[in-house]
Order: structure tokens, then sequence, then C-alpha cells
């Protein structure tokens, strides 16, 4: 009989009979189909939330009838693609496979996605139709998902396969930015796995050594939830999971209720459930703490199991892990982002081993650490190249060039398509890298990173780790934004966002926390803004810095200046009494009857407009007003006062008049 080696060594292999065929998207699902049909292709909660599963027979089943019915529904006009606005769940690779078996070229994008987003986006690409599960109407031709899952009846018995797909990269407002990418790209990125089980026996294995049961968290429209996730462990027949939505207590319902075995995502997941357990844990017994503690540095190698004792015991283990993503858990990798190593820490030390992985929209997920050390993981690697992929360095600025059969064929930007331009057949990433002898570790963006006033080079990913823990934080970035009274150089600033609930008192210790925290090099932060909107994210993922940072240097009003005094959109002459007596407690009115916090208030914000406030509430911020100040509102100018100014101004008539 085969031993475990053998066995994982010959399934991963499996994947080399693509290379013998024409490497298109049909041979995939062609060679899915047919190793896979008896799997179970997805699981999900159901009505109850109980949770329900089906295999890639019925899979398989789907995708033809889909197929006929978007072939009826949707006329090639120009071109073929389609744009596939849907979230994650089992539906959405039916929805895939069938367009491209249908003949169309699926366009993918974010589902969460606005509407004036998506049409500039569909626009740009130049597709015919779009597959939705909305209430928006669009300017192309519109088909409902629910439509196709309870009308098509019939399989197609002929397909017209296409063999492309399209990404997105980023700039869905303006100038998009796609990636064209065709099944040969595909063929090869499955083949990047030939050579894993030289190294890992943990991230891919048969049904014969374990059953393998993936969290589909990551969205499918991103280039690391489409190649890690979906395209290569439904390839290889594995199980997708779909949570109930992406909130914390689904997502730990369902990896506790199924059994999850491997766990993907950005470092954004992984640095909240590492702060989530912390503080869980901080609430614990100082008993269970310093069980926490042993067990931790045990699975870290910092502590043998004669000196952990009862913690190094899988029962202690298998306990705390039923709290968290269940105890099942063999393999995880974080992807997308910086890593920091005190995340890194936390989830391994719980025995959850967490890898790092690289990859990029352009050329798809070329690396990986694959080492069961786990003091190698702890190192923050990315890995080395995978089967097929070469990196090389910039000397000059430690820029990381890649050269693979993955690197996309064509992209579309401010819709003029073209050739995709490499450099001697690389590809430059705009990443920089440190090489080193077990891999390579990755630094930051080029356009991120801050020289400060000693020409030293500031990689904003390696500050905002000191920053991860503080109260009231949702999320933040910290980034370089020119000052133009500093010879043009960059301030290091600090951008916050804030729960709703942050009161001026934990804003006042909040600041104060941050200007105590010791940063390397002999930094600081030369500015601490706050966010009154959540901050922009690139696919829901991570922080886009760029956009801030040029939203701040234009003078933007949506991030307000810690300490700095309100300036009014428009100049008005208010007396010093009106300034520090009156405006102060106006402000706190509204912030009070809003349920907002003063730093989310200019005081030429419209109640209505700007604030959100509706006639009920305006009803009643003009009875507080009049208590406070002991005064009474004229009816006639209810409605008038739209803003903070407005109320001081008539508030400081009314005071002179009695």
């Amino acid at each position: 009989m085969k031993n475990k080696q053998q066995l994982i060594t010959q399934y991963v292999l499996s994947a080399a009979d693509l290379l013998k065929t024409s490497r298109h998207f049909v041979n995939i699902y062609q060679q899915l189909m047919h190793q896979n049909k008896k799997n179970v292709y997805a699981e999900y909660s159901g009505l109850n939330n109980r949770i329900k599963k089906y295999k890639y027979s019925k899979m398989d089943q789907n995708v033809k009838k889909y197929a006929l019915y978007l072939s009826n529904k949707i006329k090639k006009e120009g071109t073929n693609r389609v744009v596939l606005k849907v979230a994650n769940c089992p539906s959405w690779g039916e929805i895939f496979w069938a367009l491209l078996m249908a003949g169309f070229v699926p366009v993918l994008v974010d589902a969460k996605l606005p509407r004036e987003n998506v049409i500039n986006l569909a626009n740009q690409a130049k597709a015919i139709a779009i597959i939705a599960d909305d209430n928006h109407e669009y300017t192309l031709n519109k088909v409902r998902l629910d439509n196709i899952l309870q009308n098509a009846k019939e399989e197609m018995s002929n397909p017209s396969w296409a063999d492309e797909v399209i990404f997105s990269s980023s700039g869905t407002t303006g100038d998009a930015k796609l990636m064209v990418f065709n099944g040969e790209n595909f063929v090869n990125q499955i083949c990047c796995s030939l050579k894993m089980t030289e190294e890992s026996l943990d991230i891919m294995y048969p049904k014969k050594v374990g059953q393998i049961k993936i969290l589909a968290m990551i969205p499918f429209h991103h280039i690391f939830g489409f190649v890690a996730v979906f395209l290569w462990y439904t390839f290889y027949g594995t199980t997708l999971v779909f949570p109930k939505s992406n909130t914390p207590s689904d997502l730990l319902s369902i990896c506790q209720k199924t059994g999850i075995t491997h766990v993907y995502s950005v470092p954004l997941f992984w640095d909240s459930l590492a702060l989530s357990i912390k503080r869980k844990f901080a609430m614990q017994s100082e008993d269970k703490q310093k069980l926490l503690e042993k067990m931790m540095a045990y699975n870290l190698g910092e502590m043998s199991a004669e000196e952990a004792g009862f913690a190094s015991k899988k029962i202690v283990a298998d306990k705390i892990k039923s709290m968290i993503l269940g105890k099942h858990v063999r393999y995880c990798i974080s992807g997308g982002g910086y890593l920091s190593n005190e995340t890194s820490r936390a989830i391994n030390g719980l025995g959850y081993p967490l890898y790092n992985g690289y990859g990029m929209t352009e050329v798809g997920v070329t690396s990986v650490e694959l080492s069961p050390d786990v003091k190698q993981r702890l190192l923050g690697y990315i890995g080395k190249p995978l089967n097929g992929v070469e990196y090389k360095v910039n000397e000059a600025d430690n820029e990381l060039l890649i050269k693979s059969p993955t690197i996309h064929i064509r992209e579309i930007i401010a819709g003029v398509e073209k050739e995709t331009v490499l450099d001697n057949g690389y590809f430059h990433t705009g990443d920089i890298v440190n090489k080193c002898e077990t891999g390579y570790m990755m630094k930051g963006r080029m356009k991120d990173v801050i020289i400060n006033a000693n020409g030293e080079n500031i990689f904003p990913d390696e500050l905002e780790i000191y920053f991860k823990d503080l109260e009231n934080v949702t999320n933040l970035s910290v980034l370089g934004v020119v000052n133009k009274d500093k010879a043009l150089r960059e301030d290091i600033v600090l951008v916050l966002e804030l729960d709703d609930k942050t009161s001026e008192e934990a804003l006042k210790e909040l600041e104060k926390t941050i200007k105590g925290i010791k940063l390397p090099h002999d930094t600081k932060i030369d500015a601490i803004y706050l966010a009154k909107n959540r901050l922009p994210m690139a696919n829901n993922m991570k922080v886009k810095r760029f956009v801030i940072k040029k939203e701040i240097e234009n003078g933007s009003n949506k991030y307000v200046l810690i300490n700095s005094k309100k300036v009014s959109s428009k100049t008005r002459k208010l007396s010093e009494e009106a300034l520090t007596k009156i405006l102060p407690p106006v402000r706190e009115l509204f912030s009070k009857i809003l349920v907002l916090p003063t730093f989310k208030i200019d005081d030429e914000d419209h109640w209505i407009n700007d604030l959100g406030g509706d006639s009920m509430n305006y009803v009643e911020l003009v009875q507080e007003v009049d208590r406070y100040f002991d005064i009474e509102v004229p009816e006639e100018m209810y409605g008038k006062l739209t803003c903070v100014n407005d109320f001081v101004e008539e508030i400081a008539r009314l005071l002179k008049q009695k």
C-alpha cells in the first residue's frame, strides 16, 4: 500500500494532465468534472441554519442548464463580455462556468460595488450584459440571478466555449484597469502546485488521507479568492463551505459546525481574529490565562512538552479551538497584504498553522510559505516562487520582478485594450522585497513608501501594526502626505476610522495613547486625522492609501485633523463669546440627537443632506437648544437653521434680546 507521501504526491500531480491538453478553460472543466462528480462541491447554511450540501454532479447539471438559459437571454452584440456581480455562494461558480460554456467572457466585479461604478467599469470593458442579484437598474441588459436559478430547465448539449476571463484591479471610478486572462494562464496557475508536496502534505491531499473543507469567505471576483480557493480547490474536488455572511459570529459558527480544515483570508481578518482572542482571554481567570500562555509557547516551539505540561495536551488545544475556528483546521494562508508578526504569533500559537502567501491581480498567486516549521512561518516570508514561476529582485530599488506563464495577456485601461508590457519577460510588481536564503520578505508597495527627514525609507505597513489594538478604532491607515510648508517633504500621517460611540473623553484618551507609542526608526506621527466616513477599501480587503492621500492633500472635508480648530466652509463673523460659550454645546447637542461623535459634524454640515437628520429629530434638537440656553427659537426659523453655525448665530441673537 502506498504511504501518505506517495498518495498525496500522486494526487497533486494529476494536474500535470492539463499540460497535455489544448490548455483552455474547457479542459479544466472537463477534468474537474471527470474526477470529482461523486465529491461534495458545496456546504452552506439553509433554513433554520441547517447545513445543506450537494455534489459536483449536481453542479455539472446546473452549469449546463444555466449555460443554455444565458445563451437564450443574452445576444452577442459587438463583444461577448458579461459582468458577473454576485456575492460568494454555490451559484457563483456555476454561473461562472455557465458563462464560459455559453461562449461569454465573465467580467468579475465586486458584488458590493456601487451602481455607478459598475456601469463605468462595464462600459470600459465593453460588456453587453450583467448578471446580478441586486435591485438596481443598469444601462445594459440585466439578467437577475434568481431568474436563472428558477427558470433554467434544460441542459445545453452543444457548448461553444469562451476562453477568457477579466479581472478588475482598481480604478472603479474614472479610468478602470482591467486584466484579461485566458485558459492557458489558469492551467499554468493550477500547475503551480506540482512541487508543493516536496515541502507540505497539508495544503492539498486526497479523501483517502482526510477530508478538505475550505471556507469560501474571500470574494471570488478577487484573484486571491478565485485562484487559491475557488479554482484550485474545486479542480481537486474538495468542498467549499459558504458562510451566511462574513460577520465574525457567522464565520466562527460555520467553521465549528462543518469542521473547516482550510482558512484563507487577508491580514485584516487575521488581525481582527487575533485581537478578539486577546480580549476574550484577558477576561478569563489567571489560571486559564497561564494555561493559554503555556499552550501558545509550546505551539511556537518556545517551550518543551515537559515544560508546558498539561498545556501541551491535545485535549487543551481542542477545547480552546472549539471556541474559535474549530479543532479541524490544518492549513491557513494570509494573502493580499502585510501580515504582522504579532498576529502571526497569535494565530500560530493557538495551533492554527498560518502561512504567508503572495500574489496580485496581474500575475495570480505566485508563492506561499510551505515550511511546516513554525519558526520559519514566524519569519513572515512569502515563500519561494511556485512551479513555473521565477522571481528577480531589482538591485537598484529592491522591486520584485516576476516571470510566469500566469501573467495576464492583455489589459484594458480607460477602455483602451493593449498587450501586456513586460521587461525581458518580467512583470514589474511595484512591491519591495528583501531576498533571504529561505524565501522573500515583503516590505511594502513602492508608491506607499515614505521618505523621512533623515532620508530613510519608512514602510507604512510596518508602522500600522503599532496601532492595531487602539480602543474604538475600527480601521486605520498610515501614509505619507505632502507638506507644502516643509519643502514638499512628506509628513507621516495616521488616519483613523472610529466607531460612532466614541466620546470626546475617549478621543482625548486615544490621542494621549497614540502620542505615547514609541515607533521604530526614531519616527513620529506628524498628524492624526479622523475619517468622517468609512475608509475607502480595495475589494473590501485593504485600505486604499493612494485615495486617502489624494483627498487629504486636496483638502477634502472627509477627514478631520485632531486638535485643529473647526473651520467653516463659509466665513462667519462670530464673536469670541459665541465661539467659546455657544458653539461647543451646540455641537454636543447635534452629536447627542444624531448619535454621531462631534468630529463627524462640521459647523456647516446640513442637518438633512450631510448629517442624515430628519424633521422629527430636528424638532427634538430645537427643544434641546431651547432648554439648554433658556430661550425660545421662533417657529418661523424652523427649517431655516440647517447647521451648527446657523443655530449659533440665532442663539447669540436671542441671548442679546434677553
